[in-house]
């Protein structure tokens, strides 16, 4: 006689889809901690890079304003001089801490130490609970990013074109145009406007499922390819954790810097196209 049992979907999933709680520390999970590692780090170099500024740059203060420099430069070419100086600050901390999130995953050690079952409480096999997770790999960090923007976002286009120039670029017909067609016309602006309304309340929802997503699948597929060769000798098992995943850590590197890129290029675009005057089009 056969019986039918319900699985949990988290039972069937390589990595968890939520991040865990830490065992000494109940009300910190180990996304937010390596979140707060990499803040640390970029706090740290930021202020190294820019302590003792000279005319003729060190090498740590040449690397930081190239970097500076390149994004505000692409920042520019797209919302505009005027909002530039305005939401670079913004755009530029997202870009750079949502990319070395996206790399920090990939550090030997995350998602593979922490506490477990084996031979004693620390392992480096059958992990419950990793003591350090990709913070990109949290839905929650994500979709707090994008929540900190749609706010920032809000106010810069309040700032720029006020709230009745939102709603008229939002709502009112163009064309000019009267009569019967111009009503038409008003009629169909004013459902595109509500369209467009519902596409903004979606934009956090898009931009933090886009890059979550992306950094959970690759962090599954590693864990994956790392697993194949579970079945064999030790020391083949071993040899199968390192190689098999080798390649995938380049290709994720890669995908690491696409999804800042688009994530900043995405939020950039709704900055242009919320705070562009009507003389600029």
């Amino acid at each position: 006689m056969q019986s039918v049992a319900l699985l949990d979907l988290n039972s069937l999933l390589a990595v968890s889809i939520q991040a865990e709680r830490l065992p000494f520390a109940d009300w910190l999970t180990n996304s937010i901690f390596v979140a707060a590692i990499v803040t640390v780090g970029i706090l740290f170099l930021s202020s190294k890079a820019t302590k003792k500024m000279t005319l003729v740059p060190h090498p740590a203060q040449n690397a930081f304003e190239f970097v500076i420099e390149f994004l505000y430069g692409q920042v520019e070419s797209i919302v505009g001089k005027h909002v530039a100086p305005k939401v670079f600050p913004l755009l530029a901390t997202m870009f750079i801490f949502i990319l070395i999130s996206n790399w920090s995953g990939l550090i030997p050690g995350v998602g593979t130490i922490g506490w477990g079952h084996g031979t004693g409480p620390l392992t480096l096999q059958h992990v419950d609970v990793p003591f350090f997770r990709g913070p990109t790999a949290d839905l929650n960090l994500t979709l707090g990013i994008a929540a900190v923007f749609m706010v920032v976002w809000l106010a810069i286009t309040i700032q720029e074109v006020g709230v009745v120039g939102f709603i008229k670029h939002t709502f009112a017909a163009k064309g000019g145009m009267t009569g019967f067609i111009g009503a038409f016309v008003a009629a169909v602006f004013f459902m595109v406007g509500i369209i467009e309304l519902v596409s903004i309340a979606f934009r956090p929802v898009s931009l933090s499922l886009r890059l979550f997503g992306n950094m959970y699948a690759g962090e599954t597929l590693l864990h994956t390819m790392g697993t194949l060769g579970d079945k064999l000798p030790p020391i083949f098992a071993f040899l199968a954790a390192i190689l098999f995943p080798l390649p995938f850590y380049f290709m994720e590197l890669l995908v690491g810097l696409l999804q800042a890129v688009v994530f900043v290029l995405l939020c950039s675009v709704y900055v242009k196209l919320s705070t562009a005057h009507e003389e600029e089009h």
